[in-house]
């Protein structure tokens, strides 16, 4: 097979998903252990402020803002000690700082909103919800592990916020991010899609779960994809990816080539999984499925992945 990429598109699928728009250059060989504090010294230093599972929005100017400066989060209550320099963009120092506020208690103009809200409602743009999804996952992995998976004993943050270090043994400890495979099944003109039972009614997506130690992404896929359906896989091909920070995951999108069409489902993960045509499909993304039947919405990588092979893949590329 010949390797080309001049057919590749401009844009990377990855780059129409949320989450995925993060502009900061993370500058992530000149991170020293007061790199964090010396940002937070910088007049033209802005930080998102996030905690527990809330990012604090400005709306004082009638547009939501992500960012403030440090005396405006001062006024707020921040932790500047556990703050994480996430890097710079335009050469200005981006941080996340945790804050412990009620939504309630705070000014009228400002507002803790859930991630999955500032997602779906488009409340800030690309860049910042990269961002947020960037400090999100930083802050959740120093949150639970605070002591040392060795020794047990307390560990401190280094490296501006990219490492911590055991008081006691001296182990280190960098971030973490849990792979995750999710892949649309394809046959012929169908694909293959299942509902979790705590999905919303009427939507289908594509199946998904945890890669593991010692596993590639194709072997993960196979295996996900016999266990929740009983479906065999052929070829697996790589599609996009998405940060996820629930809390800390990278959803990797594949589509996988059907070697059987008996589907077993494993009624413990899934409520139902079936086969759809792609005409089928295309009434669920334009809203016209006699059922009321739909897919996940578009800032999800599931939708990325059926949008493309119901308009655009007529088989699994190359």
């Amino acid at each position: 097979m010949h390797f080309s990429l001049s057919n590749a598109p401009e844009r990377e699928a990855s780059q129409f998903l949320g989450f995925a728009g993060n502009v900061i250059d993370r500058q992530s060989e000149k991170r020293s252990d007061d790199s964090a504090r010396l940002a937070l010294a910088e007049p033209g230093a802005r930080l998102l402020l996030i905690g527990a599972g809330r990012l604090v929005l400005d709306f004082s100017t009638g547009a939501a803002s992500p960012y403030f400066t440090v005396a405006a989060a001062e006024a707020i209550g921040i932790q500047p000690d556990a703050a994480i320099l996430l890097g710079r963009a335009d050469d200005v120092a981006m941080l996340a700082v945790p804050v412990a506020v009620e939504p309630e208690t705070l000014p009228e103009h400002l507002k803790a909103v859930d991630f999955r809200s500032i997602l779906t409602q488009g409340l800030i743009d690309g860049a910042g919800l990269g961002a947020m999804a960037q400090g999100a996952a930083l802050l959740a992995w120093h949150a639970t592990h605070r002591f040392c998976g060795r020794c047990g004993g307390p560990t401190e943050m280094r490296a501006g916020g990219y490492k911590r270090r055991c008081t006691s043994c001296g182990a280190e400890h960098f971030p973490r991010t849990d792979p995750v495979a999710i892949m649309l099944t394809v046959s012929g003109d169908r694909c293959l899609m299942g509902r979790g039972r705590h999905f919303a009614p009427g939507v289908y997506s594509a199946l998904a779960g945890f890669i593991e130690p010692g596993e590639t992404i194709e072997a993960a896929v196979r295996r996900e994809t016999l266990e929740e359906s009983g479906i065999r896989l052929g070829r697996v091909v790589y599609h996009s990816s998405q940060p996820w920070p629930f809390p800390y995951s990278l959803m990797i999108g594949c589509y996988g080539e059907a070697l059987n069409e008996d589907i077993v489902p494993d009624t413990a993960e899934l409520e139902d999984c079936r086969w759809f045509s792609r005409a089928e499909v295309l009434q669920m993304l334009d809203g016209t499925h006699p059922g009321e039947l739909r897919v996940p919405p578009p800032h999800a990588i599931a939708h990325q992945l059926i949008h493309a092979w119901a308009k655009t893949l007529n088989e699994i590329p190359d």
